[in-house]
């Protein structure tokens, strides 16, 4: 332990507060909060405590300890959220792949509001509806809701094109062209209502609106206008069908599941609304190891209500809870309004709790059974390519080297890493290569295979250390042929490298080329050490081509302002300032273009005037 950290620890304040651990670089290792800063710090320091303490690798890792006091518990949930979504401690419980949820949103400020599928949340003059843990499930309401509520799904504030002719989706009847008129802004106002009406529970007014026409249609002897509203009942009564789960006597609450082993574990949430089970959101925590029931519901659900754009009035949680005042006053905050956290003791509610902990434990073996047949998979993998190779050791480290470029024009060099058969993309490097006059693959791969292993001798001295370049492969992986192979084994030679095999691997027929062997290796289409050459393979080629095309689009930009008369580097500078982007100044009008300051009125009629000549806007 450094002598820094034992002297704060001696001085840490007994009061309700905050704490991050940092590292050596002044990095954020670890948020958490404390109704008693001195000893919940000091345990991570105990050998022999358990619990927190368990977390093994942290107390060794910290370097610095910051605490934050306030005046109560709930004060420090909240501000640990806070800086928890600011810093991300790799540390902290966290939700596996992290991201938004999506969710469908409503843009009602618009003359012509849109119905969408998106991520994002808390835009202004939006109503959003979720989150829904299946982006499927969302798309797939969204098709439903656009067959009975013909609303328009072209995209941006105003509907239609420019040509100002109705779009396909006139003619097939998912919508009603607001773009040329032909429904006003209150019965479009109407169809967005029922959309709205639908989304928040309601569906039964649109039941019976459906089958109102249906059957006046049917009298009116309009059998095809009749079996399209029959179509859309259909439809919607699916749809509503998913939520027909009634268990009228719980009302709107959330039931949560946790179920933990070892450094993982699962939440299932069961969310009723109106007493009808609408959903089932599943999830996996990481970094849990040692942490106790209370720690990981309070975790989760601030996380989980933080993004969330509502919180229900009570939320049903597992009977070994402990203590949950301070997170029912976070929640409350959350929600305006008194939220009720609480784990019943019979009923209803308690059996659905039972059942959200079942499906959590399902869940959890489930994963633990995917990650360990994965896992075998990779040893498989490792396994089969020493054999068929020859290869001294394992290739726990595999480096793939491709190039790409058009004509010789933008030439790249990628590298890509996998570790333990896993992509490890922290240590994916890219090369633009320099001082080819034309295009030559294989000078081009040379010394992009030369600049790597240059680095590697001198990145070890150097106080510019990359951990990537450092790193000594197992096997490295060249994209091509012989010709290829033997490119990159001419330059490796000239540094004084460890033992590291070296291969090629053709697109052709996927045929393996080894120094010293004329005739290629053809492994089995089904080997699990070819599948795994495969992805290595077309990982750096992705890399490359995603490199050459960022280079490539970057001086195509560059050359539009080139050819441009009148704008020279202080234009082009404010063109960007004001646009964002080149492609926004392509797609500018004169009037746009008159107004960016620093830009003569005459010059930008002139701008104007140019691109359009030469068809580029």
């Amino acid at each position: 332990m450094a002598k820094r950290v034992e002297e704060q620890l001696k001085g840490l304040p007994t009061k309700s507060g905050v704490y991050l651990f940092r590292g050596s670089g002044g990095e954020v290792l670890y948020v958490g909060k404390a109704k008693s800063l001195r000893p919940r710090v000091r345990s991570y320091f105990q050998a022999g405590t358990g619990g927190r303490s368990t977390i093994a690798k942290l107390p060794e890792r910290v370097a610095d300890i910051e605490v934050i006091v306030t005046d109560t518990e709930v004060e420090a949930l909240h501000l640990e959220q806070n800086l928890v979504k600011r810093h991300r401690p790799p540390f902290n419980v966290r939700l596996r792949d992290d991201k938004s949820f999506p969710y469908i949103a409503v843009t009602v400020e618009d003359d012509y509001p849109r119905v969408m599928f998106t991520r994002e949340r808390h835009r202004r003059g939006v109503v959003y509806f979720g989150p829904y843990a299946n982006a499927k499930k969302v798309r797939e309401t969204l098709d439903v809701l656009n067959r009975v509520f013909p609303y328009r799904p072209c995209e941006g504030p105003k509907p239609g094109r420019h040509s100002g002719i109705p779009c396909l989706d006139y003619h097939i009847e998912r919508c009603l062209a607001p773009c040329v008129g032909y429904v006003s802004k209150d019965d479009y106002g109407t169809i967005i209502d029922g959309v709205i009406e639908f989304l928040s529970g309601e569906t039964r007014p649109i039941l019976r609106e459906l089958e109102r026409k249906m059957k006046d249609a049917a009298e009116g002897e309009r059998f095809e206008e009749a079996a399209r509203y029959r179509n859309r009942l259909f439809s919607v009564r699916h749809l509503a069908e998913r939520q027909a789960a009634d268990k009228r006597a719980v009302g709107t609450v959330d039931v949560i599941g946790i179920a933990a082993e070892g450094d993982r574990a699962a939440v299932q949430v069961f969310p009723l609304r109106d007493g009808r089970l609408i959903d089932r959101y599943g999830f996996h925590l990481e970094n849990v190891a040692g942490q106790d029931t209370p720690t990981l519901l309070e975790a989760f659900a601030t996380e989980y209500y933080g993004a969330a754009p509502s919180v229900p009035p009570q939320i049903v949680v597992p009977p070994e809870s402990g203590d949950t005042s301070a997170l029912e006053q976070f929640l409350s905050d959350r929600r305006g309004s008194r939220v009720e956290v609480r784990a019943p003791v019979r009923g209803e509610k308690r059996r659905l709790q039972e059942l959200a902990t079942e499906n959590a434990q399902v869940a959890l073996q489930s994963d633990a059974a995917q990650a360990e047949q994965r896992r075998l998979r990779r040893v498989e993998a490792l396994e089969e390519l020493r054999e068929a190779l020859n290869l001294e050791s394992l290739p726990l480290r595999v480096e793939c080297y491709d190039i790409s470029n058009i004509q010789g024009e933008a030439v790249v060099g990628s590298m890509v890493v996998f570790q333990d058969a896993l992509a490890k993309k922290a240590h994916y490097r890219k090369f633009g290569v320099r001082g080819l006059d034309a295009q030559d693959d294989y000078a081009a791969l040379a010394e992009v295979v030369s600049r790597r292993f240059a680095r590697m001798s001198d990145t070890i001295a150097s106080e510019n250390y990359d951990e990537s370049f450092a790193a000594t492969p197992n096997l490295v992986v060249i994209d091509g042929g012989k010709g290829q192979l033997a490119a990159a084994l001419q330059a490796m030679q000239a540094f004084d490298l460890p033992r590291v095999a070296v291969i090629s691997l053709a697109k052709r027929i996927e045929e393996v080329f080894v120094p010293g062997r004329p005739e290629a290796i053809v492994l089995s289409p089904h080997s699990a050490g070819l599948q795994l050459l495969q992805r290595v393979r077309d990982e750096a080629h992705r890399f490359a081509v995603g490199f050459h095309r960022q280079r490539r689009d970057a001086k195509a930009r560059e050359s539009i302002f080139d050819t441009l008369q009148g704008v020279g580097p202080a234009r082009r500078r404010a063109l960007l300032r004001h646009f964002g982007s080149a492609e926004r100044f392509l797609a500018a009008s004169q009037e746009e273009l008159e107004g960016v300051p620093g830009i003569p009125e005459r010059t930008a009629r002139a701008i104007y005037a140019q691109l359009h000549k030469a068809g580029r806007a």
